[in-house]
């Protein structure tokens, strides 16, 4: 009358159980790969973020120039004088670490501090065709030449004649010269600077607009 019924449920609920466990696992891997997934992208773009912040912000800003007559023939600007600041907003920039690029009808070369001496005590007959020299106009805190003010004025001097090569002495009326001054950071200004149509007159020595 009666009869013995066997049912598996015993092992049902652990084949379940199992596979509850192993969603749960997989669920588990997953959101921990997501999680490093966004934290390695919010890293990266946030460096992203403050290396394009730096570029626009960290860079020099050249508040006045002139040059200086070389009264060969013909007569020429064998000297372009730059006075240069902080960019508003900007972090400290150092002139040390800061290169100019300098592109003109002859020539393209990329300039760097010559900082063993100053602009004015330096031997433009020996120097390399490949630097700047520095002068330190306004400096309240001796951070020369590390521009971390906007008090600060460093003058940036480049001798065309050296730069240009022997065959000149330095750039005649009419021609022109692009300097992209680019800080360590990559925040890069340019200028375009073009000699005056009218150097006659002009001693050595003269400073001229540019």
């Amino acid at each position: 009358m009666f009869e013995n019924i066997t049912e598996d449920r015993g092992q049902v609920g652990i084949g379940t159980l199992i596979v509850f466990i192993a969603m749960v696992l997989v669920a588990a891997i997953a959101a921990g790969v997501l999680v490093n997934t966004a934290g390695f992208l919010q890293a990266t773009a946030e460096d992203a973020g403050q290396e394009s912040v730096n570029k626009v912000t960290n860079r020099v800003d050249v508040v006045s120039v002139h040059g200086i007559v070389n009264a060969s023939d013909p007569k020429t600007v064998d000297t372009i004088n730059l006075t240069t600041r902080l960019a508003a907003g900007s972090g400290s920039v150092s002139l040390n670490n800061t290169t100019i690029k300098y592109l003109s009808a002859d020539t393209a070369t990329t300039l760097t501090n010559n900082n063993s001496v100053s602009a004015t005590a330096i031997d433009w007959s020996n120097a390399s065709p490949t630097e700047f020299a520095v002068n330190n106009i306004a400096d309240d805190d001796t951070s020369f030449p590390i521009l971390n003010s906007q008090t600060d004025r460093f003058e940036v001097v480049i001798n065309t004649s050296v730069v240009e090569g022997s065959s000149k002495n330095g750039l005649t009326t009419g021609e022109s010269v692009t300097l992209e001054i680019t800080s360590r950071n990559g925040g890069t200004s340019q200028v375009i600077l073009t000699m005056p149509q009218q150097l006659a007159g002009k001693e050595d020595g003269d400073p001229v607009a540019l």
